[in-house]
Parts: structure tokens; sequence; C-alpha cells
């Protein structure tokens, strides 16, 4: 299955660097927030590709989701997709954007794909095993190495959202005393916990699940958990949300080894 998935998130990463490169036509959608002609090709790749591959395994893709195609997942293992996660980072021509698969299991992440095109890089995770891969020019993975989380020591490394801080991120960070941290958009805060280059990120400010699936997947895999405020596990498939919308999660904090 990760052989599939990886081939997939990199057939959809060409197709946005084709976009990104000739300039992409923006849109807004009923809540603002931005989506372009790259989400929605890249999604209609992935979405064929795992129709062909796993016909049984529903599919919950952003974009499918927003204009209000769902399918039934009680009970079921689903994928989440989000086809172009840091759609601002895109469309601002900065490169960490990234292309998001993952596989849920009974609420959990249990294998995902993180591809960021524009800096060649892959992340993955299956069976308890977080790997990381260089992506040549001609868009081949390169042999792929096992990464895993760091042991936090005395200063931490914090990772915030480029273009969704918040003050209770910032209060947090003073909260523990933590003054090191960078601004990294998209999914790949998680990867870069999970291949030992930070430390600790917390989110509070709204994100969906098909933003969280994929890189969560890797930080677990990796020996890291990402714990909602009530310190549980995050988990997939929240459907009839008091207050809330469907696949939306609570405020988060992600961390690599305590």
């Amino acid at each position: 299955m990760l052989d599939i998935l990886q081939k997939s998130a990199i057939a959809a990463g060409r197709a946005i660097l084709d976009i990104y490169n000739a300039g992409p036509a923006v849109t807004y959608k009923p809540d603002c927030s931005p989506v372009t002609d790259a989400d929605e090709c890249a999604e209609r790749i992935i979405l064929a590709d795992l129709a062909s591959a796993f016909p049984d395994i529903p599919v919950v893709a952003e974009e499918s989701a927003a204009a209000g195609s769902i399918p039934d997942i009680s009970g079921k293992s689903f994928f989440l997709v989000d086809p172009l996660d840091g759609t601002k980072e895109f469309i601002g021509r900065h490169n960490d954007f990234t292309v998001n698969i993952a596989l849920i299991e009974n609420g959990a992440p249990v294998a995902g794909v993180v591809y960021a095109p524009a800096l060649g890089i892959l992340y993955a995770a299956s069976g308890g095993k977080a790997l990381k891969a260089v992506v040549s020019e001609a868009f081949v993975i390169e042999p792929e190495t096992v990464i895993g989380c760091r042991s936090r020591g005395d200063r931490l490394v914090a990772l915030a959202s480029r273009s969704h801080n918040s003050a209770e991120t910032v209060a947090y960070l003073a909260e523990h005393g933590i003054t090191d941290y960078e601004a990294v958009g998209s999914s790949l805060k998680f990867c870069l916990l999970a291949e030992g280059l930070a430390d600790v990120y917390p989110r509070f400010s709204r994100t969906m699940e098909w933003d969280t699936a994929a890189g969560d997947a890797i930080l677990r895999a990796a020996g890291g958990e990402t714990l909602t405020m009530e310190g549980t596990p995050l988990t997939y498939g929240k459907r009839n949300q008091k207050n809330e919308s469907d696949f939306a999660n609570p405020w988060f904090v992600s961390r690599g080894k305590t």
C-alpha cells in the first residue's frame, strides 16, 4: 500500500509543480479559505489512484468534502487526503506546501505520506516505521532512510504555523520558557519533529483532520505523539461533533520524545 500512496502523492505533486510554475488560478471557499486549480487537479489524481487500487476503502478528501461528498466511514478504515496542504504558502510562492495521504484505522493514523514537491522531499510511515527520502528532479524516489524523534533536552525548539499563528501559541511558548521557534507552513511541522529537528508543535488555531493525519502518522511512527488539551491522543473520523463541524480538530500539541 505505501508504495502506491507514494507514487500517487508524487504524481499529484508533479501536477502541482506544473501549475505552481505556470501560475495558479485562485478562488475562495465559503469560509474564505483559498483554493486553487492545483488543489483540484491533485485531488482528482489521488482519488483516481485510490479508487483503482483500493476500491473498498472509502476516501475523505478536502475538496470533495467541501463540495458535500463524504462517504460512509462508520466502523471502517478510511483514507484522509489533503491534496495541497499549505495553499497560502503555495499562493505566496513559499516552498513548504505538501501533498498528504493517510490511512486511518480505529480512529488512529497508521500509515501516511507527506510529499513536499518544491523541496523534493518525501516522508512516509507504515508498520511503525518512519522514513524520509529525496525525490529527484525526474520524480524518482531515492533510497529511504529511517527517521526518529530526538530526546528532549533542556532547551526546546518549537515549530509554529506561518499562516495561522495565534496569541494562545505565543502564550504557550512563554509559559513553557521556549524562546527558540521557527514558523513553518503545512504538515512539514510534524515531519520536522519526526526527524528530530525540533521538539514541540503547539496548534491553537483551527485545523481539519486531512491537514494533520499524514504528518501525525509519520510523527507517531517516529516515536512522537499528538495530544489534545485533555492529554488524550488526537483521534480521526470525528462526525456529529457538538458545536463543531465534521472532521474538525480540537487544539493540540504535537511533540517528540518526552
